[in-house]
């Protein structure tokens, strides 16, 4: 029962964590909008997907995190 609630959870978990990992590289700005573009353009091909619908969350994580991430380093650019 408890797997079942925190399912929804490892997506994002597991996203974060595949971003800090790409944090580390040090990537461009260009570099992370593709990244965000990849995530973006693999969501809905996963949802219709019969097999990869279950992990649909990993590349809108990846996404929504790597967005994040962009809007941190335009902030710490500005300052």
């Amino acid at each position: 029962m408890l797997q079942r609630t925190l399912g929804s959870g490892w997506g994002i978990v597991l996203a974060g964590m595949i971003v800090a990992g790409l944090a580390l590289a040090d990537l461009s700005n260009d570099a992370w909008r593709m990244v965000i573009l990849l995530g973006l353009l693999l969501t809905p091909a996963m949802l219709y997907h019969k097999r990869l619908r279950h992990f649909v969350l990993l590349p809108s994580g990846i996404a929504l995190v790597g967005g994040m991430i962009m809007m941190l380093l335009n902030l710490k650019t500005m300052v």
